[in-house]
C-alpha cells in the first residue's frame, strides 16, 4: 500500500472502501470483514479493493492510519489538568459513540490474534499519544511536574481507565470517569510517579 496520499476519484474511493470497512467491522467484527463485501459496500470493483489493499489486515492497517490522521489535535490550555482532561474527554466521547466503540472492540479483537492488526493498532496509539505529549512536555517546562515525567507514560495513563471500563467491565465510560481519569493522572504525574 503506497503512502502517498491521493486526491481527487482515488481519494474518494479510499474514503468510501475505508468507510466501509470500518462499518463492517462495527457490525460483524473481523472475523467477518470480507473483501468483496467491502467492495460492494463501497460501491467500487473488487478489484479496486483487492488490487489496492489486497488482505482484510491491509484494509484494517489502512483504516487506522486515516484514524489518526482524522483526530481531533491536541489542546493546549496552559494547564496540565485542562490538557488532560481534554485528552480524556476526546477518548470518552470515541468510546461512548455507538459505531466507534463497536470499530475500537473489533479492531482490539483483530489485534489479539493477528500480528498486522496488532502492529496497525500499536502504529494508531503511537500517533495518538505523540500527538497529546508536548502538553505534558510544556506542563515540565512551567515546573507543574517534576523534571523527568515521561510524557508518553502519562497519556497513557489517563485513556488506560477508560478503555479498561470499555473493555473489562462492558461499561461506556461518561465524563465523570473521564475526568477521574485526567485528575488520577495529573496527581499521579505531579507526586513523580512517572518519572
Amino acid at each position: 500500500m503506497a503512502e502517498v496520499r491521493p486526491g481527487g476519484r482515488t481519494a474518494r474511493v479510499r474514503a468510501s472502501v475505508l468507510r466501509a470497512t470500518g462499518d463492517l467491522l462495527a457490525e460483524h467484527g473481523f472475523a467477518h470483514l470480507d473483501l468483496a463485501e467491502v467492495a460492494r459496500r463501497a460501491d467500487v470493483g473488487r478489484t479496486t479493493v483487492y488490487r489496492r489493499w489486497g488482505t482484510t489486515t491491509a484494509l484494517v492497517t489502512d483504516l487506522l492510519l486515516d484514524m489518526a490522521e482524522q483526530s481531533l489535535p491536541r489542546t493546549d490550555t496552559g494547564s496540565l489538568l485542562d490538557d488532560l482532561r481534554a485528552n480524556a474527554r476526546l477518548v470518552q466521547r470515541t468510546l461512548s459513540d455507538a459505531r466507534q466503540s463497536a470499530l475500537f472492540k473489533a479492531i482490539i479483537a483483530a489485534a489479539t490474534c493477528d500480528e498486522h492488526a496488532a502492529d496497525a493498532l500499536r502504529g494508531f496509539y503511537r500517533t495518538r499519544v505523540a500527538e497529546w505529549a508536548p502538553c505534558v512536555e510544556l506542563a515540565v517546562e512551567r515546573g507543574e511536574v517534576p523534571a523527568g515525567t515521561d510524557p508518553y507514560e502519562v497519556i497513557r495513563a489517563v485513556s488506560a481507565p477508560l478503555y479498561y471500563q470499555l473493555l473489562i467491565t462492558g461499561e461506556v465510560p461518561d465524563k465523570a470517569a473521564a475526568d477521574r481519569a485526567a485528575r488520577t493522572a495529573h496527581l499521579a504525574a505531579r507526586a513523580g510517579a512517572f518519572v
